[in-house]
């Protein structure tokens, strides 16, 4: 995922995305666990439907 992306959804209001530590001014960073949590939480099974 690109970095903008991070940034945008971060600086959202509310903010998007998986949740995430503000280590510094400039330094963010991410559980790898949150963002797999985050990503399972978002997943799309299609139907099998035909």
């Amino acid at each position: 995922m690109d970095a903008s992306t991070l940034r945008r959804w971060r600086t959202a209001r509310p903010p998007h995305g998986p949740p995430f530590v503000s280590v510094s001014e400039r330094v963010v960073m991410y559980s790898a666990l949150d963002v797999e949590e985050w990503l399972r939480s978002r997943r799309t099974v299609p139907s099998r439907e035909a």
